[in-house]
């Protein structure tokens, strides 16, 4: 099955590959992989693929800016032509970076230079249904241990490639928190102030279709038929909430993750996902600070149909369901051993940027307010 978007090629199952490679005109591939390769299914695959590569794998699960100059490094010395990454968010950012960045002057530090198509082919194969990073123009790296993000239409991938076997063996704990990412970035781009008829329906697909598999998902079905079917669906609704992500943008829950994320050692997805519901039950609580110019009854007839993809009758029910399907996923809340110290630190991090597209507004009283409830 192939699917062409504005943006990018997508195309499902793994046997692809090569007429993809074809299609880009590759001569010599830049193999961009995590630590979790050489344990995958579809590892064999990747290696016989039918033109020479070039494996590169020095990035940490956090990628830094010097991974990427790494990356960027190898790819000019061995003249390679192409990208394919393989993983999970980290991969597909570094290879995203290393395409924005490989035409540029290695002199001058990347992130301060402007950023043009470099024309180079990047496949994007995802091992986890999570981020929806194969089908986004946003990436994610380190410099002097501040978080950068990377914003270029050009570093959407030329294809993403499908291939659902991936999650069959992922860890439970990682297909919960991965799967919560893609559930939020569905539900949050839903409400962003940005959204547009067309990222509301990916939202609105991606959001039913997780809403209704997450916890089959996670836990398995004990039927092998039952758990390829889930597989592919979460994976095709995690791709869906990438899409709209990348129409959107995301809000608050995420703006309100990341310092979570370093403090707590809590991963991404998990993060968010203890985030939004606090977040939502406050905007529901409070449509008078409404930022969206299309105005609060609008916004409040979004929480509802959000609401009604969950199954649920109000936005207040939808809110109590989503912190239930949280405690039956065993994803509880942070506990902090510095109460007052974190709740400060963690209200001080968030990125005001984000906030702007969120469409209640945050004083800082009520972000402070909302770090005392989610961090128990």
């Amino acid at each position: 099955m192939t699917t062409k978007t504005n943006f990018q090629t997508i195309v499902w199952g793994i046997s692809h590959l090569p007429e993809l490679l074809a299609q880009a005109g590759a001569t010599k591939v830049l193999l961009v992989v995590d630590a979790s390769f050489p344990f995958l299914s579809i590892e064999k695959q990747v290696q016989e693929m039918p033109v020479p590569f070039v494996v590169f794998d020095q990035f940490s699960p956090n990628p830094l800016y010097e991974d990427v100059c790494k990356g960027v490094d190898c790819f000019c010395q061995h003249k390679c032509d192409a990208i394919v990454a393989v993983g999970g968010g980290s991969s597909i950012d570094v290879a995203k970076c290393i395409k924005l960045y490989c035409r540029l002057d290695p002199s001058v530090n990347y992130l301060q230079q402007e950023c043009v198509d470099s024309g180079i082919p990047l496949i994007a194969i995802p091992t986890t249904a999570g981020t929806g990073s194969e089908s986004t123009r946003f990436a994610v790296i380190y410099f002097e241990g501040k978080k950068q993000s990377v914003n270029h239409l050009s570093i959407i991938p030329t294809f993403a490639l499908m291939e659902p076997e991936v999650l069959y063996t992922l860890p439970r704990y990682q297909k919960a928190s991965t799967a919560l990412d893609a559930l939020c970035q569905g539900i949050e781009s839903w409400w962003s102030v940005n959204s547009t008829a067309e990222s509301q329906q990916l939202s609105k697909k991606a959001v039913g279709v997780l809403w209704k598999n997450i916890r089959q998902y996670v836990d398995g079905t004990g039927n092998s038929v039952d758990e390829s079917q889930l597989a592919a669906s979460v994976m095709k609704a995690a791709n869906l909430a990438g899409q709209a992500i990348n129409l959107t943008q995301t809000t608050a829950p995420h703006a309100f993750s990341y310092k979570i994320t370093s403090l707590f050692k809590v991963p991404h997805g998990h993060a968010v996902a203890v985030c939004l519901p606090k977040i939502w039950q406050y905007m529901i609580a409070h449509p008078e600070l409404c930022i969206d110019p299309r105005g609060k009854e609008y916004l409040m007839n979004v929480f509802y149909d959000i609401a009604q993809a969950m199954g649920c009758s109000t936005p207040q029910q939808a809110v109590e369901e989503f912190e239930a399907m949280m405690m039956s996923l065993a994803m509880p809340n942070p506990v902090s051993k510095n109460r007052a110290d974190d709740i400060q630190l963690l209200s001080q991090s968030v990125n005001p940027v984000r906030l702007k597209n969120n469409p209640v507004q945050l004083s800082q009283e009520a972000i402070g307010s909302l770090y005392e409830l989610i961090v128990s």
